[in-house]
């Protein structure tokens, strides 16, 4: 089975990744795995935090010689910031003095519930997993899923289509071309496709940073390459679309998601919902002129690009707090700050192509298995055989 799990806290020692499944053969390109851990740290409306810290990929096993073994995969992130606290976060000692309580927790993030739940006096504890520091790991998984799904020549990348109120326009074409480019550039903005929609994006971030506030967003993710049949119409927990709305939704901030034209295919009649079935001879294959489905129908991949987008909530955390309570006295307090964004856009943008990567990985690791990389391909190719001759 083709898993993953994260271990560690926003301000600890270290991040850590465990990857159970990846087939043995697979030549890993850490520059390109750290670069997507670079694409994570960027984009205007980012706070400090990303100012410290310069990740990069360990790898503890798994590997040997750049080639994965076959064999559990693991690999370490240093959080940089860990030197300032140390001793407030010892493994081993007492905080004491140098004890960060969380006075009061933080309307919308998981403070309350958190602190609640574990029975912790304040959310220090909470804050620090809860952290959306933990999608660092997430980026270097996906990376690696990125690089197994490229030898299948499956392409995966976003794009941020709005910030706030300011958007991409609705008809302004996505191409791959343009996607790479954005994946590609050496300058990170707002990771938008449209130099005139980043710049209202953009006036919109200044805007928020001027008043103390925070911005929501919505960032698309695109594959390319997928063959119909990824996923299974039989199981509610084999379907494909619920994984990806799953994984999507696990990402901190994310609070909807959607496939296709999910939301505006919900106010439209059924004769412009759906994508008529065509046939090319020449190329003989089944097409579809339109994509209003994104890709999936019946929970599984049907030959057309992947098309998903995920609407991040504004930033929680603001400068300008809004009203809590006090977790010892049960007074009202302004709810407590942490250092933050103002937006993310970019960087989900970078994690949802992360978490979109690892459950299509999944998805061709269960059709086709394979415990060694020249065995998946011989049993994909067979597949990509059969869809042809169908």
């Amino acid at each position: 089975m083709f898993s993953f799990h994260t271990a560690g806290e926003s301000h600890g020692e270290a991040l850590v990744g465990l990857l159970h499944g990846m087939p043995a053969g697979l030549s890993l390109d850490f520059p390109f795995i750290d670069r997507e851990l670079w694409r994570r740290q960027q984009g205007y409306g980012r706070g400090g935090r990303m100012k410290i810290e310069r990740d990069h990929a360990h790898f503890l096993a798994g590997v040997h010689n750049g080639i994965t073994i076959g064999a559990p995969i693991a690999l370490r992130i240093e959080n940089r910031d860990w030197k300032n606290w140390e001793r407030t976060l010892s493994v081993t000692e007492p905080a004491g003095e140098t004890a960060r309580p969380v006075a009061s927790p933080r309307p919308g993030h998981a403070d309350l519930a958190g602190a609640i739940k574990h029975n912790f006096p304040e959310s220090r504890y909470v804050l620090e997993r809860a952290s959306a520091r933990e999608t660092t790991t997430r980026v270097a998984l996906g990376a690696l899923a990125k690089l197994l799904l490229r030898e299948l020549e499956i392409e995966v990348l976003g794009h941020v289509r709005a910030v706030g109120a300011a958007a991409l326009d609705a008809d302004f074409p996505v191409t791959w071309e343009g996607l790479r480019a954005l994946a590609g550039q050496e300058e990170v903005m707002l990771g938008c496709l449209d130099a005139a929609a980043e710049a209202r994006m953009k006036a919109a971030v200044d805007h928020a940073l001027k008043t103390g506030d925070s911005l929501g967003a919505v960032f698309e993710i695109r594959a390319r390459g997928l063959p119909p049949g990824l996923g299974s119409y039989a199981h509610w927990d084999q379907r494909l679309d619920g994984q990806l709305m799953q994984a999507l939704v696990s990402i901190q901030a994310v609070k909807a998601a959607e496939i296709g034209d999910g939301i505006q295919g919900a106010a439209s009649p059924g004769s412009q919902a759906q994508d008529p079935i065509h046939y090319d001879l020449a190329a003989r294959r089944f097409f579809r002129p339109s994509n209003h489905a994104g890709g999936l129908e019946g929970g599984m991949t049907n030959g057309e690009d992947l098309v998903v987008r995920g609407y991040l909530k504004p930033i929680s955390t603001l400068r300008r707090p809004l009203e809590s309570v006090d977790f010892i006295t049960r007074e009202p307090v302004k709810a407590a700050y942490e250092r933050s964004d103002v937006c993310v856009a970019p960087a989900a943008a970078v994690i949802g192509e992360a978490m979109v990567a690892l459950v299509l990985a999944r998805a061709v690791l269960e059709k086709c298995g394979g415990d060694s990389l020249a065995e998946l391909r011989r049993n994909y190719q067979g597949y990509l055989e059969q869809v042809k001759n169908w």
